[in-house]
């Protein structure tokens, strides 16, 4: 059973923050969530948005990301200089490494695309990402 969700997100969190009110609506009170982000905003919008707790930084990243039976986040979480570049090469090895399963949403960014992938709204493959949660959940 898992009993720990990780979030990770960057720049100014709405991303997380938004996975995070959709989990936590979805889930109540439990599992524990834990919000990782890459700055101080997106931490802290991920914790107002329902996270149990937070860390900042690409330490804590590396250290924290093995603590969660889920992963998620934008697919730019496992590549590194995405986010505007505050993915660094060891969160994105440490986020792959993790012993978590990753549930991650495929946002379009600057630098690279994603090729076979339907285009939907954000909303539409927030849903669908919580469906895979639930799902990994046994719910």
């Amino acid at each position: 059973m898992i009993k720990t969700i990780i979030v990770i997100d960057g720049m100014g969190g709405g991303v997380g923050s938004q996975l995070v009110a959709k989990l936590r609506e979805s889930f109540g009170k439990s599992p524990e969530i834990i919000a990782l982000g890459t700055n101080a905003t997106a931490t802290e919008r991920m914790i107002k948005a329902g996270a149990d707790r937070g860390a900042t930084g690409e330490n804590a990243i590396r250290v924290s990301v093995g603590r969660g039976g889920l992963i998620l986040g934008p697919i730019g979480i496992v590549i590194p200089d995405s986010l505007m570049g505050e993915i660094t090469p060891e969160m994105a090895r440490a986020i792959l490494a993790a012993p978590g399963e990753r549930i991650l949403l495929p946002l379009q960014q600057d630098h690279f695309l994603i090729v076979g992938i339907e285009t939907m709204p954000l909303g539409k493959i927030m849903e669908r990402a919580i469906e895979l949660a639930r799902e990994k959940m046994g719910l």
